[in-house]
């Protein structure tokens, strides 16, 4: 079975009689290596082909499909065709020009990446696979094409009709129709590297850079196309494309592509809704990332990203709700204006269906009331709400996290949830070590769909240095090996930016801060609100465990693994805490510890396994 992006179950609704069946044909007639784009724009928006049909061992057809009927062609010449309609004669143009001239600006952008050109010969400069056009006619068939003469200004093997997609139809008939449609045929067959450079010249959108750019969109003749190029998988991608209106949740492992996906539905949804889009999610640090990557793309007038209680906050100042009174308890302060947001909600003090659209990252944080009353903030013409989910990752309220099913609090998911396992923000080094640390965890669980399942990530197998996990005599020795690392790594041109230090404790946080201050090394530190946290301010970001969720660098160093602290927190609750820490490193992860502990004892364990790789 073909892949068909999107998934035809979220397409249907907009597509004619004829492309439904052609949709089918292709999903029921062509093997699984196939790739199908139905009505997805090729670099520029206005271009929509109706498909785009790729084969690695093939090559790439744009095809047209028309639903006109042999008795309403009036006429057809090789630019234009005039077709018969309830209010007249409409002149349009001719199909197969116009499969044409989508095809040549596919082609056009790929000519411009010398790994996918012949780079010399008669060919030198041009694509080196077949590509080729055609066009469809469900209505007409094989005979009345013939009667009608149109093979005078269609070529015959450059369409198929009406009795050649039918379901009968035996399927490697159904592929030579296909094929034939190819000046050339097929010398060799492409890797997957290559496929993705296909992709991601066609499809700008699905690209994936540095998290900081991560959907900053450049004019294409400005893109300085990399050698090693990222883009989202064929799951990911269907995903994006196919999450039409109603409640949708994703439950995505540590580093799937939930955020980018996020982003994806973000943009979209601008472009096709009225009221505003709100984005909410529990870490503040987080917030200013999303409201960062917002901003890049031009967006933060219509999608509003913050923080659940900053929300809140602007909510009862917004509609004069009042706030409750200011203590030197903030967590107690900022739930008393939840409460009362919901309780000026239920009085319609504060008015519901405010938004288009709502999308909720890290959903694994927000409580039952949150989402009861953040449900009520859709409109009913859109219903259109997202929730992205980690169970692994959720470590506020410890022991008091309750299980609940998304229909108790209003989200109606069911036949409309995702799982997405592969990490694609981790090494396998840097995996492994992190599973076998948080084995008790991330032991899966069964769960209903209307629950949030705990789902064990799976690498994709990019490599990269192995962890390292150095033990020093004291705190103020580990913060001088890793200020030194982390100048090096400068040296050797890593920006500061790309390099975090994720701590659990405050005197942790200082003794960095003391030592990076020394050094005359540029840092931000969010506990100084002088230097308040900013995704690509050139500076070396101090982070501590819980607001490094949702975000991701290069190089994270952990300081003080297993400190002692005055509290008594479970060792469950912060294994899990230290897991999400470890999970934020792209490529290089170094922890220090000063002290042995029942935590360092359990990473030294993690870290027999690299011992296999």
């Amino acid at each position: 079975m073909a892949t068909l992006i999107p998934a035809l179950g979220s397409c249907l609704s907009r597509m004619t009689a004829g492309e439904k069946r052609f949709a089918y044909r292709l999903e029921d007639k062509l093997e699984e290596d196939y790739l199908c784009w139905y009505d997805v724009s090729i670099g520029e928006r206005t271009l929509h082909p109706d498909f785009v049909i790729f084969h690695p061992s093939r090559g790439l057809l744009v095809l047209e499909v028309k639903d006109w009927k042999i008795d309403t062609l009036h006429s057809m010449d090789k630019q234009h065709a005039a077709i018969l309609t309830d209010q007249g004669i409409k002149h349009v143009l001719n199909p197969l020009e116009q499969a044409r001239q989508y095809m040549f600006v596919v082609t056009n952008k790929l000519e411009r990446d010398p790994q996918l050109v012949w780079p010399n010969g008669s060919l030198k400069g041009k694509p080196f696979f077949p590509y080729g056009h055609g066009v469809v006619f469900p209505n007409i068939s094989r005979k009345h094409f013939d009667a009608a003469n149109l093979d005078e200004i269609l070529p015959s093997h450059l369409v198929i009709c009406q009795d050649e997609m039918m379901e009968s139809v035996d399927a490697e008939a159904f592929q030579k129709r296909l094929w034939d449609m190819f000046p050339i045929k097929f010398r060799m067959p492409l890797t997957l590297p290559q496929v993705d450079r296909i992709r991601w010249h066609m499809f700008p959108e699905v690209r994936i850079g540095d998290q900081q750019d991560l959907f900053s969109e450049q004019e294409q003749k400005s893109i300085e196309i990399p050698d090693v190029l990222r883009v989202m998988d064929l799951q990911q991608e269907q995903l994006a494309r196919s999450l039409g209106e109603g409640h949708r949740v994703i439950h995505g492992v540590a580093g799937s592509g939930k955020t980018l996906i996020l982003g994806y539905r973000a943009e979209h949804l601008a472009k096709v809704c009225q009221r505003p889009i709100l984005v909410l999610c529990y870490n503040r640090t987080l917030a200013t990332k999303l409201a960062s990557i917002m901003e890049a793309k031009g967006l933060q007038d219509k999608v509003h990203a913050v923080s659940f209680h900053a929300w809140c906050v602007r909510q009862l100042d917004t509609y004069h709700a009042g706030k409750p009174p200011r203590t030197s308890d903030l967590n107690a302060y900022f739930e008393a204006c939840v409460e009362r947001v919901i309780r000026s909600v239920d009085q319609k003090i504060i008015p519901a269906e405010q938004y288009d659209a709502v999308l909720i990252d890290e959903g694994h944080d927000f409580r039952p009331e949150w989402f009861k009353l953040v449900v009520q903030m859709v409109h009913p013409d859109s219903n259109s709400l997202l929730v992205l989910y980690d169970d692994a990752q959720s470590i506020y309220n410890g022991p008091k996290k309750l299980r609940f099913s998304f229909s108790s609090v209003g989200i109606q998911a069911k036949g409309r949830t995702t799982i997405l396992k592969l990490n694609y923000r981790n090494t396998a080094e840097i995996l492994s070590v992190a599973r076998a640390f948080a084995d008790d965890i991330l032991s899966s669980h069964d769960a209903e769909e209307d629950q949030a399942p705990t789902v064990q990530p799976m690498s994709t197998g990019r490599r990269g240095p192995k962890p390292l996990l150095i033990k020093l005599p004291t705190l103020k020795d580990e913060a001088d090996f890793l200020v030194n690392r982390l100048a090096e790594a400068n040296k050797m041109g890593m920006p500061w930016n790309e390099m975090a230090i994720v701590y659990r404790r405050y005197g942790i946080g200082q003794q960095l801060v003391d030592k990076l201050m020394h050094r005359g090394i540029p840092y931000q530190w969010q506990q100084d609100k002088k230097h308040s946290y900013s995704p690509t301010h050139n500076s070396i970001k101090l982070i501590t465990m819980h607001s490094s969720k949702g975000l991701e660098f290069p190089l994270v160093c952990i300081p003080g693994l297993g400190a002692p602290s005055k509290e008594e927190e479970p060792l469950h609750e912060e294994a899990r805490l230290l897991y999400v820490a470890m999970t934020r490193a792209t490529h290089e992860l170094i922890m220090t510890y000063g002290e042995d502990s029942f935590f360092a004892e359990k990473m030294e364990k993690a870290m027999g396994v690299l011992e296999a790789i």
